[in-house]
């Protein structure tokens, strides 16, 4: 995957991941693993994320993991149109908004946001372009 990181000055930086998804639990929830930058560079983010499917509020349920970083963060996930949003609160105390948008059966556009509280507009910190690769 490419990656963008939006900084709060303004400037952006732009690196390079992997990002590994399968089925978990015999078929129960998905779990992908998120590294950045790619390997064998010494890894600046390293998590996980574990998503389980709850019929009763139609949605997922999902926990981020990153002990690199420790950084976490509990969302709900729904499908809107062709996106898929999640929305939660982080470690930090920020509501968070992560986006999987231009989802193919090869690639998607991932949009992470954040903001402190419901006044303030939604900012974006992250973007990760990913594409399947025979790797």
């Amino acid at each position: 995957m490419d990656t963008v990181h939006h900084l709060d000055d303004g400037t952006i930086q732009k690196s390079t991941g992997e990002c590994h998804f399968g089925w978990v639990l015999e078929g129960r929830a998905i779990q992908d693993i998120w590294i950045r930058p790619r390997r064998p560079a010494p890894s600046t983010m390293y998590g996980t994320t574990l998503r389980i499917f709850d019929p009763g509020i139609g949605g997922w349920h999902i926990i981020w993991s990153d002990p690199l970083n420790q950084d976490y963060s509990r969302q709900i996930g729904r499908a809107e149109g062709n996106d898929i949003v999640q929305i939660g609160d982080d470690s930090r105390g920020l509501k968070t908004r992560w986006r999987f948008t231009e989802i193919t059966g090869d690639s998607f556009h991932w949009i992470g946001e954040e903001r402190a509280a419901e006044s303030v507009p939604w900012r974006v910190t992250y973007e990760h372009f990913a594409r399947r690769t025979d790797s």
